[in-house]
């Protein structure tokens, strides 16, 4: 079943996508700038203060440690 809203985001995000050149790093340079230009209020974290830390993200697939074998003792847990 096709959902028109997220089509029609889907048609939104390339449009914005071609326009800009066609990489994100593009879009959000064009946004950026489009933004100093404006004249609409913009947040400013106050003094000191940046961006909080995100939280750590979780290991990638195949990065983590192999699981170890169960010894003999650990088999009778099971």
């Amino acid at each position: 079943m096709k959902n028109p809203i997220l089509d029609e985001i889907r048609h939104a995000r390339e449009s914005l996508l071609s326009e800009a050149g066609g990489t994100l790093d593009a879009l959000v340079d064009r946004l950026q700038a489009e933004e100093l230009g404006s004249d609409h209020p913009t947040w400013k974290p106050p003094e000191g203060e940046g961006r909080p830390a995100s939280p750590p993200s979780p290991p990638r697939a195949g990065t983590q440690e192999p699981r170890k074998k169960p010894d003999e003792h650990d088999r009778r847990r099971w």
